[in-house]
Order: structure tokens, then C-alpha cells, then sequence
């Protein structure tokens, strides 16, 4: 819990109340049966060094596909989904193992949203069961219920991608030790047995220990509790790829335009736009579907005044949630740290991929595509972050290492004209227009299943089709010869996402790293990044590498360019920069070094011409604005 009562009267207080309703439950909570979450699969014998994995569509096929829906009955599509982040491609999952006919197209790439500019955590929400304990909010207290049992789904089908993370919460008043101490724990008996690791209480020498950068003065301990932690775009690439893998058409780069309906007013498809340079002769072509699906964040509005322009009133209110990177000394590696900032909201430090990202902000924003970070945002969580670290580790902003803001596309009641955006719920919310448009919006990372598979749910009964078995064992998806292979429930027509395994996670093991080492004769940081980045695909993207794009410093290697094209429908440098490889939300500077090597390995990928290299240089510079290249940095690489 991260609210702080003001004195010891409140704390006797919720003491006596809080004791009498959790000791009960705190001790069957301890005794209870436990999943062990930790242990990976024992490693695949003998693979096929490179894997043979199941064989993915050209672009150009899946832009056939979509257009062949227009004059062929036979190929028309059950649900078109809009929306290529987390939501949209979790759906087009849900969807196709199904058994359905899905198609998914992104106006620009997966993941190029909010879906990749999170916090980065996989969690229940501890600030929304406080929040549910304070105001005895039962819809909060369902939302984290319900919280806690995705993030067991979601760590389970993609351990490459994902995995537990300690994080602190300094105690410097020694009343608030036991308020935080029944928080957490009532935090670990909603998981029940889903639940990761058991809190617990560090004193003050330990929490020292375990956060050596932490500000010593007045503390008194720290709490210690588990939630998640991913690489938000590439599980969201991964979502795209596995429901290719599984018959679904996705497309990147591809905008609707408009929708089209039939003379009952009633949408039955969407006019696409190729937004690349090789598309084809057709500027917009038509693709038909028997049902269309919003799921574009943000952007829903957008698609609705495409649906409804005169009378459709807006249900997104947007917050900005700017989020810095540190350098990695700027806090332990493998603990991330939570405190309450001086207005009362939070603000954390958390490691990832090598480096520490701090944050956050929660206001209002307006809605665009590449946002870029104000600097009294960066300043403020600057400011934070010195008023708990020790003064000798203070931050300056010339450690920032990169900078980005990502949109929270929170629900807005059209009944309340409320303005605090901290105020409105993280749950998400299902529409359907008048003419059939099916809208879903709101939620976060943790639940993008969940939502999903309610999606699906209502596409199903609105849109009146039928659910066929599909075989759980595409063709070799793990790439090796046996796999054991018991993903979802039975192949009857039912969701079967909640223990779908993506792709790369079926041959990924406790030594897929040093098995890398071994047989590529790759240094141990890259290994184990491509290990945690590719999973068992790891095996090609090394079989295609010989050298590193950024440098010693960073284990980026140019078969990942590669892959990324060959593979996961990467179209641009900022496809790759930033959404394939992590390089642009990790170190700004790096990105920029590393573009024109980039840029060169695409054109050979894609055959471009000089026009396009110089083309591409110019968007993908002033992309990096957004992530923390200044006005002028741009303008100099640009002259």
C-alpha cells in the first residue's frame, strides 16, 4: 500500500479492525498449497541448429489475402479486427484459435502505442485494492481479483518475455509497518494460489541491503512484495506473429480509412490504405468482414467518428504517463523500488533490460500518435526520485538516457464531467454502434486477455458466427523434433488462451542461453538477451547475426534486423529501433548511432533505393523526438 496514514491514532485504529479481518485469513493463506512459478522447462533435446519453425506469410501474401475478401464470398473474413497493440492483437488470437476467419490491420506497427510505452509492470494493482479497502469500491476490489489472476496467465505463456520482480516500499515511520505489512498480505491472499512470492518485512539494514541507493535517513524498513515484469513490445509483436502462426492475416501499416455498410446500415467491412511505399498499384482497397472490432486505444474515438460523425460522443480520456531511463547504477538490478511522492501519488525505479526507468505522471493529455515528453514532466520525476535516493546518488538530467510518454486510453462515464484522470477506472469497457461497430477500450497489459476474450465473447453473440475446433499442434511451432506440446483446453470452439503458449516459449529453457554461447560462440550478455528476447527463436536470429549494431555496450545484433523483417513484418528503422530490438526506449544516443547501420541491412532486406534510405533516416530522427532526442539534436542530424 503506498497511502500513508497521518498518525498513529489512525494506525490503532486500523489496526483493530484490519487484525480481526485478516488473521484468519492470513494464516490459511500461509498453509495454503502453492504453484511453484519459478522452475523453467528442462531444455529440448538435440534442436535443429537453425530451428525449423513454421514458415511466415510475406507481407505481400497477407495484403492478397485482405484484398481477395472484396470479390470472393469464400474469403470473407468473421471478424476484422482494428488495433495492432496489445489489445487488437490479443483479440485476433482469442479469435483464430477459435477457429475463425480473423484479419488485423495496424495503421502503423504493433506495439507503436501505448502497448510499448508502459510502465513495464505485470500486476493486480496495489493501489487499486487500497483504494477498494478506503472506499469499500467493490468494482475496484473485482478489477484487482481479477488482476491477480491474469497476471498468472500472462507469465505463464511467455516466461521468455516475462517474470516475477521484488519491489520495495520504504517504511520511514515505524506505525506505518504493520499497515503495509496487512496490505501486502492481503495483496498475496487475493492470488491465492496463483500468487507469486510471499511478502515480507525488511529491517532497516536489510532494505539497505537489497536497495543500496536508498535514502538512509528516517528509514525504518521496507516491505517487500511480487508482481510481474515484461518487454511490453515484443510480447506484443509475439502476440501478432503467434496468431499468424495460427491462420490469422495481420497487417502493420495499414490504415482504415473508411467503414463500408450495407444498405441496412450495418458494417460489413473497412476500406484499407498500404500506407508503405511497395503496396501495390492500389491506393485503398476493400476488405470484407462480417464483423469489425475497434480496438485502437486511444484512437477509438477516431474510428467512432468514422462510424457515428455527428452524434457519437467520446468515451477515451486520454492521460499522459511520462517515464524517464537511468543508468544502472542508479538502483540494484533485480529489485525495483515504490514510494509516495510529495502530492501524494507514487513514483517508482524499476530495472529493466539493463537500465532503470522512473516515473510517472498521470494528467490529462491530448491524443498523438509520438507524444513528446515536457520537460516539467521529466523535471518532476527528477525531483522525486532525489527526495528518496541517497544525496550521493542524486540524478541530474544529464543522466537520462532516453525519455517517452505513453497514452492511457482511460474509460470516460458520458454521464460525469470529471477531470482527474487518477480518478477513472482501469477497467475496460465493451460497445456496439447502431451499426455494428464493436468497441473495446480501456484496461491495461495485465488484462489484455481478459479483454479480449470478452471481445471475442460479444463478436460471437452479436455478430452470430461459430466457433470451430482448431488443432492445438500447428506444424513444428516449437522447432524442434518433440515437443510435449498441452497448450489451452480442448479444441472445441472455446477460448483457449489462457494457457496458450506463444511462439518462441515452446523450446525455451534454463539453458537456452548458455546452449547459445556454446554453439554461436556469443559473448554471455548476448545469449541470454537474445534467449530472453526471442525464446526459442532465438536459435535463428543468431544463425543470421555476425555483428552488433550499437556497440559493445548494448547486445543488439544485426540478424535481429533481419529477423525483423523477414519474420515479424518490421517495414521501417523505427519498426526496428524501438519495437523489435528496445534500443530507442533504452538510450536515445545509441538509437541514433546505430540507425544507419539499420537503415543499410533493411535495404538489402527490402531492396530500397537511396531516395528511401534518406527518406527513412529523416522520419525515423524525428520519431527519436518522442524518445528524448532534443529539437536540436534533430535539427543538427537533419541539416
Amino acid at each position: 500500500m503506498i497511502y500513508r496514514p497521518s498518525s498513529p491514532r489512525f494506525w490503532r485504529r486500523a489496526t483493530a479492525i484490519a487484525a480481526v479481518a485478516v488473521t484468519g485469513s492470513l494464516t490459511f493463506y500461509a498453509l495454503r498449497p502453492r504453484r511453484s512459478h519459478n522452475a523453467l522447462p528442462s531444455a529440448p533435446s538435440s534442436p535443429t541448429i537453425p530451428a525449423l519453425f513454421p514458415r511466415i506469410p510475406h507481407r505481400s501474401e497477407q495484403l492478397a489475402a485482405l484484398r481477395q475478401s472484396a470479390t470472393d464470398p469464400s474469403a470473407v473474413y468473421d471478424l476484422l479486427v482494428i488495433g495492432g497493440g496489445a489489445t487488437g492483437t490479443g483479440i485476433a488470437l482469442d479469435a483464430t484459435t477459435r477457429g475463425l476467419k480473423v484479419a488485423l490491420v495496424e495503421r502503423d506497427d504493433f506495439a507503436s502505442g501505448t502497448s510499448s510505452k508502459s510502465t513495464k509492470l505485470v500486476h493486480g494493482g496495489v493501489r487499486y485494492l487500497e483504494k477498494a479497502v478506503k472506499e469499500l469500491d467493490y468494482e475496484q476490489y473485482k478489477l484487482v481479483c481479477s488482476a491477480l489472476k491474469e497476471r498468472r496467465y500472462f507469465l505463464d505463456i511467455a516466461p521468455h518475455l516475462s517474470q516475477a520482480l521484488p519491489l520495495l516500499l520504504p517504511v520511514r515511520r515505524w506505525w506505518e509497518a504493520p499497515y503495509l505489512w496487512i496490505g501486502t498480505k492481503l495483496y498475496d491472499l487475493l492470488a491465492g494460489a496463483e500468487g507469486l512470492q510471499s511478502s515480507y518485512f525488511l529491517p532497516r539494514a536489510k532494505a539497505l541491503q537489497a536497495f543500496p541507493t536508498l535514502d538512509a535517513r528516517q528509514l525504518v524498513g521496507g516491505l517487500v512484495y511480487y508482481d510481474g515484469q515484461h518487454n511490453d513490445a515484443r510480447m506484443n509483436v509475439t502476440l501478432a506473429m503467434t496468431a499468424v502462426v495460427y491462420g490469422a492475416t495481420v497487417l502493420n501499416h495499414a490504415e482504415v480509412t473508411r467503414l463500408e455498410k450495407d444498405a441496412q446500415g450495418k458494417i460489413c467491412g473497412v476500406r484499407v490504405c498500404d500506407r508503405t511505399s511497395n503496396g501495390g498499384d492500389d491506393d485503398e482497397f476493400l476488405v470484407r468482414a462480417r464483423g469489425v472490432i475497434n480496438a485502437t486505444g486511444p484512437f477509438a474515438d477516431a474510428i467512432h467518428q468514422l462510424d457515428e460523425p455527428s452524434t457519437h460522443k467520446n468515451i477515451v480520456m486520454p492521460s499522459s504517463g511520462v517515464h524517464i531511463v537511468l543508468p544502472e547504477s542508479v538502483g540494484p538490478k533485480d529489485v525495483g523500488l515504490i514510494d509516495q511522492s510529495s502530492d501524494g501519488r507514487v513514483v517508482f525505479l524499476l530495472p529493466w533490460e539493463g537500465k532503470m526507468i522512473a516515473g510517472t505522471t498521470d494528467r490529462a493529455c491530448d491524443i498523438n500518435p509520438n507524444p513528446v515528453p515536457e520537460e516539467e514532466d521529466v523535471s518532476w520525476i527528477l525531483k522525486e526520485l532525489n527526495s528518496t535516493l541517497s544525496p550521493e546518488k542524486n540524478v541530474q538530467r544529464s543522466d537520462v538516457l532516453a525519455t517517452w510518454s505513453g497514452i492511457r486510453p482511460l474509460v470516460r462515464d458520458p454521464s460525469s464531467a470529471a477531470d482527474n484522470t487518477e480518478a477513472l477506472t482501469r477497467s475496460h469497457l465493451l460497445t456496439v454502434s447502431n451499426s455494428g461497430l464493436l468497441t473495446c477500450v480501456g484496461g491495461k497489459w495485465t488484462t489484455f486477455r481478459e479483454m479480449a476474450e470478452d471481445a471475442v465473447n460479444t463478436a460471437i453473440d452479436v455478430f452470430h458466427l461459430t466457433p470451430q475446433p482448431q488443432s492445438r499442434n500447428p506444424p513444428n511451432i516449437a522447432g524442434v523434433a518433440t515437443i510435449n506440446n498441452t497448450d489451452g483446453e480442448p479444441p472445441n470452439g472455446s477460448c483457449q488462451t489462457r494457457n496458450l503458449k506463444l511462439i518462441g516459449t515452446h523450446g525455451y529453457s534454463s539453458t537456452l542461453s548458455a546452449d547459445l554461447t556454446r554453439s554461436f560462440q556469443l559473448p554471455p550478455d548476448v545469449s541470454y538477451h537474445l534467449a530472453q528476447s526471442y525464446g526459442d527463436r532465438s536459435w535463428e536470429v543468431a544463425s543470421l547475426s555476425s555483428h552488433r549494431i550499437a556497440g559493445d555496450a548494448y547486445p543488439y545484433l544485426d540478424g535481429e534486423v533481419r529477423f525483423a523483417v523477414r519474420s515479424e513484418y518490421a517495414q521501417t528503422a523505427a519498426d526496428v529501433l524501438a519495437r523489435r530490438t528496445r534500443l530507442a526506449f533504452l538510450d536515445v544516443q545509441a538509437a541514433v548511432k546505430a540507425l544507419p547501420d539499420v537503415i543499410d541491412i533493411m535495404a538489402e532486406e527490402l531492396g530500397w533505393g537511396e531516395g528511401r534510405r534518406q527518406a527513412e533516416f529523416t522520419a525515423t530522427v524525428r520519431f527519436l523526438r518522442s524518445m528524448g532526442l532534443t529539437e536540436e539534436e534533430a535539427g543538427a542530424l537533419l541539416s
